[in-house]
């Protein structure tokens, strides 16, 4: 399965931070990563057991916005 791709606000350290309880909890720690340098700040989750469902919730409960990728 390929990687699932977002745009999103989390925008610096103190960001991932913030997001990295839900998302661990809902893909995994080392399941996801943020390229905070893209100006789209680009929310990679390499994780095949998680849904974009999943994803989205996870970093909405945080506080962020998230729009997937259309790849």
């Amino acid at each position: 399965m390929s990687p699932l791709r977002f745009k999103t606000t989390i925008n610096c350290g103190g960001c991932i931070k913030a997001v990295t309880p839900s998302l661990n909890k809902e893909v995994g720690a080392n399941n996801w990563q943020v390229d905070t340098a893209n100006p789209d700040k680009i929310l990679t989750v390499t994780s095949g057991q998680v849904s974009m469902a999943q994803v989205l919730a996870a970093v909405e409960q945080a506080g962020f916005k998230i729009t997937p990728l259309s790849e």
